[in-house]
């Protein structure tokens, strides 16, 4: 048992290193800069997290208990949705975008007048949960085929191997947590700056759909081999 706990701990620290792949804070920083706040932002990398370890334990469980693998075609197919998904994601963000309009406006205080400019942006905390949950989970199917390679060559027991995969899970809701955090922390420390905002939220449309472009040109560059 002694030497099985620095394995969890590895294992937490793979899972916090896991979570700062590229194709993850691709997607989530598509969500995360329409959010509007760090602690939505903050809950939608909780919820990417939660998504991603359910994933692997729901997948973890029947590989563990029948000591097979995931077959190399799914894990690639896996690969390539993931791909498809980091463009549609930017799609959406660069879509949404275009169609914003930005409204300026002016008050009376204190007997002065002064203007100010907003965006009718139409955003619920609620559907981004849900967004993040589901990219999550896509995320976790993506990556259960290595992990669980890993694990049925590490650990014979079930418990072990299911120990460790939850770690690791849990490694990368903290790790998702940081980043989504980090990532919002520009838009939560200038709330009125609309300029940054849509600057930020492009550039992750545009990484998201550059990444994911890069993965299934990748796809279609091995099958031709």
């Amino acid at each position: 048992m002694m030497d099985f706990l620095p394995m969890l701990g590895l294992g937490l620290l793979f899972g916090l290193r896991h979570a700062i792949d590229a194709d993850h804070i691709a997607a989530v920083s598509t969500i995360v800069t329409q959010t509007g706040s760090v602690k939505k932002s903050s809950l939608a990398g909780i919820f990417w997290g939660l998504g991603h370890a359910g994933a692997l334990l729901l997948a973890g469980i029947p590989l563990l208990l029948f000591r097979t693998a995931i077959p190399a075609g799914l894990a690639v197919f896996f690969e390539l949705m993931v791909g498809i998904l980091l463009i549609a994601l930017g799609a959406d963000v660069l879509y949404r975008l275009r169609s914003e309009k930005i409204h300026f406006h002016q008050h009376m205080h204190n007997g002065s007048g002064h203007w100010h400019f907003h965006s009718h942006s139409r955003t619920a905390s609620h559907s981004h949960a849900h967004r993040s949950f589901f990219v999550g989970t896509f995320h976790g199917l993506a990556g259960s085929a290595g992990l669980a390679l890993v694990t049925l060559a590490a650990f014979s027991s079930f418990f072990q191997g299911i120990l460790y995969i939850a770690v690791f899970g849990l490694g990368s809701i903290l790790g998702m947590l940081a980043v989504s955090t980090i990532i919002a922390l520009p838009l939560g420390l200038f709330p009125g700056f609309i300029r940054l905002a849509r600057i930020l939220r492009f550039s992750a449309g545009a990484f998201s759909m550059a990444f994911g472009a890069f993965i299934v040109a990748e796809f279609f560059s091995q099958a031709r081999l």
